[in-house]
């Protein structure tokens, strides 16, 4: 058998608890703060001669993409492409109720590659 332990008497014990205090108190993190973004809710003449040019360029045009490169609110963008669409500078291909993905209109009837 192993050597008993001397155990320490109930004062000894009852002053290493008061001595060992309660601690730091936890510190809650604030959150991950992200930048607050400010969109364009209105097309100035630049941007919307900017919109014209660069969009019907783009391979694959969604209303995320433009608000990301042009800097326009997600409203603005759809309008936008919407009128583009009708005009026929790009073409839908695939248009549902949560995203809307156009690509350029290259000629009147081109397959994809």
């Amino acid at each position: 058998m192993p050597p008993k332990i001397q155990q320490k008497s109930k004062e000894q014990k009852m002053a290493a608890a008061m001595a060992g205090g309660k601690g730091k108190k936890k510190k809650w993190s604030k959150g991950k703060s992200r930048d607050k973004v400010d969109n364009k809710v209105l097309f100035s003449k630049e941007q919307y001669d900017r919109f014209q040019s660069e969009v019907p360029k783009m391979k694959l045009i969604t209303v995320s993409a433009v608000v990301e490169k042009l800097k326009i609110s997600g409203g603005l963008a759809r309008r936008a492409l919407n009128e583009m669409a009708e005009e026929g500078k790009i073409r839908p291909v695939l248009v549902s109720r949560a995203q809307r993905i156009y690509t350029r209109s290259i000629g009147d009837d081109d397959e994809e590659e």
